[in-house]
């Protein structure tokens, strides 16, 4: 079977104020569809640029980059943001929900610039299929000052699913939310797996990491298998 994404020897420095730091040194990784996978890691080892490598909002300095089966290593800005709208879903620590729209609203914003035009009844029928996804149907026309955090967070992953994305990237997502919350939002998370949903976290929790299928640690640039007691 083709892999969903398939890195193999990237490399990436960063060229910022001070000396330029490289943070990922001929790094590998293959995900397929359906797997989910933990990444582990120190504050600033690059977790957070590996995800946006992986979600085409950077490019690498060296290496090369398969998306089922296609080399995107050097695509151009335009076809990346076709990419990302079309076969990408991003769930953040911080919920970036409008707060003047309701539930079904905020997840309604993620069809505006990707699907195109949909009739209501389908757009309709899309986003409350993503809340039902998530557990939360119910709460459609609530808006995020009535919602809890973790309530809130689930709307943020609805808004992702809505398109109905091949890869998951969650970058820390239940990092401000108490571990109750936070297991229920890895709960929504890992059940995208279930239809064919490739799930990457990013998370510093080990108990969050343990439930995915293959946990990672990035260190020194490379990703390695880490062991976690059960």
């Amino acid at each position: 079977m083709t892999p969903l994404i398939e890195l193999t020897g990237i490399s990436k420095t960063l060229k910022g104020q001070g000396a330029p730091r490289t943070v990922l040194s001929g790094l590998d990784l293959t995900i397929h569809s359906g797997e989910s996978l933990a990444i582990l890691g120190r504050s600033g080892s690059g977790k957070s640029t590996l995800l946006s490598l992986i979600g085409l909002f950077d490019r690498p300095d060296t290496g090369r980059y398969l998306f089922c089966g296609n080399d995107i290593s050097r695509i151009r800005e335009r076809r990346a943001a076709a990419l990302r709208s079309a076969e990408f879903g991003f769930v953040f620590q911080r919920f970036f929900l409008l707060k003047h729209l309701t539930a079904a609203q905020n997840v309604a914003m993620a069809l505006v610039n990707g699907q195109g035009w949909l009739p209501r009844r389908k757009r309709r029928a899309k986003i409350m299929a993503a809340l039902d996804q998530v557990g939360i149907a119910h709460l459609a026309k609530h808006k995020p000052p009535r919602l809890s955090g973790g309530e809130q967070q689930r709307v943020a992953i609805a808004r992702a699913l809505v398109r109905e994305p091949r890869v998951l990237l969650a970058d820390e997502p239940t990092g401000a939310l108490d571990t109750e919350t936070g297991n229920l939002v890895v709960d929504a998370l890992h059940a995208t797996t279930l239809r064919g949903c490739g799930l990457i976290l990013v998370t510093h929790d080990h108990d969050h990491a343990k439930r995915m299928g293959t946990v990672l640690r990035l260190a020194g640039g490379v990703l390695a298998q880490t062991g976690i007691p059960a």
